[in-house]
């Protein structure tokens, strides 16, 4: 088997239904009536976001994210927002998990992530997201991330990094591993699978320490900042650990 051929073998088993009849789209069958209610009036969206909707998600990872947009006119500060969904998910009976812009639940088995946002005007699609960690708040539009990744055509390399990352336990935000591979491969012309895939683990090696990564939705997110110096340094050590390896086994199975 090539290697090219081992990688492949893993997408197919690796794939994840992302269809009208994926079960996914279920867990927002189950959760709609309650988050339209506590939306109220003000509810814009509701809807897949994250891997789901980029086409990266892995099966063994499975999970939503699901983007509630709000509309610009609702009174609440970000914070109550955040907070008052929360409750609302509690009190229907969900053990909410507060992370930074997000919450999570489990449901029928699958995890999920709500991000509740307002838009930041009646017709445009940023929005204003509440950061519990920080007690600020911040700008992005899940569609421009959505847009980048696609475009970036890099999808099959981002599974399998998702997939090493998640095997080997490492703390790497989602969309800033896929800004990652997507510029680690920007004007490469390599012509297999493993062979891009390889360049991307030299990037993390040599380039991606000091790499300032940006928000193509706003500027003034600086998505590298999401990791600290330490975390850094452990994906580049784990980086150099795949690259001394001598079979594709050893670093993604």
């Amino acid at each position: 088997m090539t290697p090219d051929e081992y990688l492949q073998k893993i997408l197919i088993r690796e794939a994840v239904n992302t269809g009208p009849t994926s079960p996914l789209r279920n867990v927002l069958v189950t959760l709609q009536p309650i988050i339209s209610a506590w939306a109220n009036q003000y509810l814009a969206n509701i809807g897949p976001s994250g891997s789901f909707a980029k086409g990266t998600a892995n099966h063994s990872g499975t999970d939503i994210d699901l983007f509630i947009s709000l509309l610009d006119s609702t009174p609440d500060t970000l914070k109550q927002i955040y907070d008052s969904l929360a409750k609302r998910l509690k009190d229907s009976g969900y053990t909410p998990r507060r992370q930074n812009v997000s919450i999570n639940v489990k449901v029928s088995g699958y995890s999920v992530d709500l991000v509740p946002g307002k838009r930041q005007d009646a017709y445009g699609s940023d929005h204003s997201l509440y950061r519990s960690k920080a007690n600020t708040w911040t700008k992005t539009n899940v569609a421009k991330h959505v847009s980048y990744v696609q475009s970036g055509g890099r999808i099959d390399e981002i599974r399998i990094l998702k997939l090493w990352r998640d095997q080997k336990g490492i703390e790497f935000p989602s969309f800033y591993l896929e800004m990652t591979v997507i510029n680690a491969l920007s004007g490469q012309y390599i012509g297999t699978l493993a062979g891009r895939v390889w360049k991307v683990f030299e990037y993390l090696r040599d380039t991606f320490p000091s790499a300032r990564v940006v928000d193509p939705a706003n500027t003034n997110n600086v998505i590298s900042d999401d990791l600290t110096v330490v975390g850094k340094a452990r994906i580049k050590a784990l980086a150099e650990q795949a690259l001394k390896a001598t079979d594709w086994s050893q670093i993604v199975t």
